[in-house]
């Protein structure tokens, strides 16, 4: 007889999945070296990547999402000759502060990443994209793009996360 999960069950089996995998993360980043390891390599211990990006030159990079429960997105760059030349965290301050008025929402996407969140504002005819992050020393931050109607980027906003677990339920 098959198991019967409520939704809320499947949806915490499901989050507790993606935390350990984000905490196998170092593990297998470590295991992976620039200019040795293939995309073999990386697809064997990341899995399947959530997105691949091609890149001029015939190089490729994938995208390895930790978003909703992780506060990590990976971009791993395979050169053309299929060795890893790049494995980066792109939520940091830097890629942040590239994200400007007028970008398109691909152009974010391509930066950061998939968003933990995308909410539509209908009334106001904006769209807002969390990614969740830690700031030093270990301040769970969300970073948020507001989109206009066509799809362009308004503004930007950096402050609590308060989907992490120190802002539910209380202080």
């Amino acid at each position: 007889m098959p198991l019967n999960y409520c939704a809320p069950t499947r949806v915490a089996i499901a989050l507790i999945a993606l935390l350990a995998l984000a905490a196998c993360d170092p593990q297998r980043i470590s295991e992976l070296k620039e200019g040795v390891s293939t995309e073999a390599d990386v697809r064997d211990r990341f899995g399947a990547p959530e997105n691949v990006w091609d890149e001029p030159g015939g190089a490729r990079t994938l995208e390895y999402n930790r978003q909703p429960a992780g506060q990590v997105n990976y971009m791993i760059t395979i050169g053309p000759d299929g060795h890893m030349t790049a494995l980066r965290q792109v939520l940091t301050p830097e890629n942040f502060a590239r994200v400007m008025p007028g970008m398109r929402m691909d152009e974010v996407r391509r930066l950061l990443g998939k968003p933990a969140k995308v909410t539509p504002y209908t009334l106001k005819n904006e769209t807002w994209a969390d990614w969740r992050f830690v700031a030093p020393p270990n301040q769970p931050k969300a970073f948020t793009v507001i989109y206009g109607p066509d799809q362009f980027v308004l503004r930007t906003q950096t402050g609590d996360d308060m989907d992490a677990p120190e802002f539910k339920g209380g202080r």
